[in-house]
């Protein structure tokens, strides 16, 4: 089976303790791992259909709360520990590269005026920091309610929007002085 990132999370969820797939959900927004994980709970109960026919989690009990649907908890399996440190591993260690949109308009930004590539960094540097200003607080109060180590994807990215910030801060800045030749301007 093919380890998708909503996949990971449910084993790394379940590998803290059993339990059904609306309290994972739950968990996973108050976690914020859905600026990670692209998480719904349709696409989540599917996930865990695919774990449990894989054998990497089992179900081991339902329950009922008042008038609601009944609910089933699940548990990680040997297999699905094994596959959850063995998908880690594969990943913590060595980059891959995963071909994202932005570099590819950067590199191709020269094709535009000056003035509209500068117009649509500044957008993107204001986005950026819209979304640190937002998520910086949301992830310090969450540390107050779980550990930080189930927080890290959320801090490096959050490091990694400032990273950003700040080159494309400085690249603005190169563009607008013409330090930085633009051959679109050369071509004139």
């Amino acid at each position: 089976m093919t380890m998708t990132p909503l996949g990971t999370s449910v084993l790394a969820l379940l590998c803290e303790k059993p339990m059904h797939p609306y309290e994972m959900y739950r968990l996973m927004l108050d976690r914020h791992e859905d600026r990670i994980v692209k998480v719904r709970p349709g696409s989540l109960y599917h996930t865990v259909a695919r774990l449990a026919d894989a054998s990497l989690v089992e179900a081991v009990g339902t329950d009922r709360e008042g008038g609601r649907p009944e609910r089933t908890t699940y548990r990680v399996t040997a297999a699905g520990r094994e596959a959850l440190r063995s998908w880690i591993a594969e990943n913590l260690g060595a980059p891959v590269n995963e071909y994202p949109r932005f570099p590819v308009a950067l590199g191709e930004a020269h094709n535009l005026p000056r003035a509209e590539a500068i117009a649509l960094l500044r957008t993107r540097i204001d986005a950026l920091q819209t979304d640190v200003d937002t998520a910086a607080p949301l992830i310090a109060a969450a540390t107050s309610r779980t550990h930080e180590a189930h927080l890290l994807d959320s801090l490096y990215l959050i490091e990694m929007a400032r990273a950003e910030i700040g080159w494309l801060t400085r690249l603005v800045e190169r563009l607008e002085t013409k330090e930085l030749t633009w051959p679109s301007e050369d071509r004139l």
